[in-house]
């Protein structure tokens, strides 16, 4: 009979957090085994050791290497699959021989610990059991001690090794946080906390639970003294001016905004162009840099740079009017907005839906502007050569605002009017016939030879352009991320890949 494999959490630090399950499996264990790092004691054993029964075989797991450089021929991903292959191999020849082994776990096993890559070798082979652990955030909202997320507050736990604009994006965006993993990378962690507007408020906690514990504000912290041990923790309570305000019953928050009456500022619908920064207009950026909300679809407000008192409301595709009574309701209270856009806001993005919302004699005071951005048709084109140098016209073949005959119609007459046509939102993963059915009723009135051009993610790095004919098109290769541009008769391809049309009409 094999032995088990027991991941046993033992908290962040003080032996008084080790509960009560782990303290009877570890006096109990044949085999404890424990992480150390390359030139440390173990931790994890310095927490438990008062437990670890006299006659039991203590595997010590030292790393080869942390966060410094090796020479291994694998680099760091490389040096640690062999020292977790070691691990694996070392610790089998005991349960293969029938002895339970308890691994320490700092924190909690399962919650960015080095554990789970054992558990993930030995769980098909051998019975595995966890035992949770208090995790180091708990420890350090304690000891501060502040209310971490209440009520509906949302909370994010980050590594402090994203990248510095993702880091703040999320920030902004949460109520609560936590954000771990710090040492070298805290003053890319501070300069994120500073662009979202969550400096102020923010806590360092270093050692949360152990004799050498502190705490103090994030912006009080000397980056050099930033150890391994250390988090930062960011109360919900922080992102509104304080908990009381949260409180006010709806009636209360209106009876103040009335007693205020903030004149209704204008509302901006944006648009931010088809991808790269260098296609969004000067004029949008500055708009951008003076708004205090972006309202958008997610990945459109997650291109705005994150700053100090920036607020974003992001939300899902589908969501367009509701979205936009938000921003007027934002407005109408006196507030900056934008509603982002991809390509240009007039081009099937969102100028129409906040129009539509803005029909309701509610808004009546909120004056609305919309700024240009390049649109997607384009920048396709532009790639192309001059596809719509002459007489275009622009479809959409989604049919969830409008019922597919007046698609089907629609692409009939300007297929017999002769005129290049673009296609936005050709097919998605639910939506596969109508572009199928798109080039059917074209190639009713046009050639198999016209020039179709096909442009994926433009302006992304995942660009690409095919030319192509509307006989040879392939409906399978298309998705929501392609544009068509389905030339008139006139429609040249050169040699070189370039594809115009010319502005005369014989």
């Amino acid at each position: 009979m094999t032995g088990q494999f027991h991941v046993v959490g033992i908290g962040p630090g003080d032996p008084e957090l080790i509960t009560r399950k782990a303290e009877r499996l570890i006096g109990a264990a044949a085999v404890v085994a424990f992480h150390a790092g390359v030139r440390k004691d173990s931790h994890a054993r310095r927490i438990a050791a008062h437990l670890i029964p006299a006659d039991a075989v203590e595997e010590e797991l030292r790393y080869p290497v942390t966060t410094g450089t090796t020479d291994h021929p694998g680099g760091y991903v490389g040096a640690l699959a062999d020292f977790y292959d070691d691990c694996e191999a070392r610790l089998a020849v005991h349960l293969d021989a029938g002895r339970d082994v308890v691994l320490l776990a700092e924190g909690d096993p399962l919650f960015y610990g080095s554990s789970m890559y054992l558990l993930d070798r030995f769980r098909d082979r051998f019975p595995v059991d966890v035992v949770p652990g208090v995790p180091a955030f708990a420890a350090a909202t304690a000891t501060v001690p502040a209310p971490l997320v209440r009520q509906d507050d949302v909370l994010t736990v980050l590594p402090g090794t994203l990248p510095e604009p993702e880091l703040a994006r999320r920030l902004a965006d949460t109520d609560g946080a936590v954000i771990m993993k710090l040492g070298r990378t805290f003053p890319a962690v501070r300069s994120a906390l500073e662009q979202a507007g969550r400096l102020d408020g923010a806590l360092y906690v270093e050692r949360a639970s152990q004799p050498e514990e502190r705490w103090l504000p994030v912006a009080e912290v000397d980056a050099d003294s930033v150890p391994y041990f250390s988090l930062i923790v960011v109360p919900g309570d922080s992102a509104r001016p304080s908990s009381a305000a949260r409180l006010r019953t709806g009636t209360e928050v209106a009876a103040e905004v009335a007693a205020v009456e903030p004149d209704a500022a204008e509302l901006l619908v944006i648009g931010l162009g088809p991808g790269p920064d260098g296609w969004l207009t000067p004029e949008a950026s500055a708009a951008l840099a003076e708004v205090s909300h972006v309202v958008g679809y997610a990945p459109y407000v997650n291109r705005v740079p994150q700053r100090p008192g920036l607020q974003r409301h992001a939300s899902g595709n589908t969501v367009e009017v509701d979205r936009a009574r938000f921003a007027l309701d934002l407005a109408r209270q006196g507030a900056k907005v934008a509603v982002v856009s991809g390509g240009d806001a007039g081009v099937f993005g969102m100028a129409s839906a906040v129009f539509e919302a803005a029909a309701d004699p509610a808004y009546a005071g909120v004056p609305v502007r919309v700024l240009p951005g390049v649109s997607a048709i384009q920048a396709v084109a532009a790639r192309a050569g001059a596809p719509i140098g002459a007489d275009f016209a622009v479809l959409s073949l989604s049919d969830r605002l409008k019922p597919w005959a007046v698609v089907e119609r629609r692409l009939r007459l300007v297929a017999e009017a002769d005129l290049v046509l673009g296609v936005y939102n050709p097919a998605s993963r639910s939506r596969r016939e109508q572009v199928v059915e798109m080039q059917k009723i074209l190639l009713e009135h046009r050639s198999p030879d016209t020039v179709v051009v096909v442009g994926r993610d433009v302006g992304r790095d995942e660009e690409s352009l095919t030319v192509t004919t509307l006989g040879g098109l392939d409906t399978d290769s298309i998705d929501m991320k392609c544009l068509l541009i389905i030339g008139a008769s006139a429609t040249r391809a050169e040699a070189d890949g370039t594809v115009w049309t010319p502005r005369w009409v014989d």
